[in-house]
């Protein structure tokens, strides 16, 4: 026998044991609850989704407004002037 090459593993034969038994029978209603299911899932996330989208649109749209309204680039005018000297 190669150093590489050991016997059959217990653990794959119990687990071959089991594959070849007799499968447990099935509710008949499992795949109509599954879809059921799950189109709930995908009509919750699809509404997450939408939601979000709005919510991000409001969100720039405000900001927008704001940077419109204060133009944070611009420097505030100086509130005392200097002296007028030299002339």
């Amino acid at each position: 026998m190669s150093a590489g090459r050991r016997g059959p593993d217990p653990r794959e034969e119990q687990v071959r044991r089991m594959l070849d038994g007799p499968h447990p029978a099935l509710p008949p209603d499992l795949a109509a609850g599954a879809v059921r299911r799950g189109g709930r899932r995908m009509r919750l996330r699809r509404a997450a989704h939408r939601t979000a989208g709005w919510l991000l649109a409001v969100v720039l749209a405000a900001l927008l407004v704001w940077v419109g309204i204060e133009q944070p680039w611009a420097t505030e005018p100086a509130q005392v002037t200097p002296p007028l000297e030299g002339w």
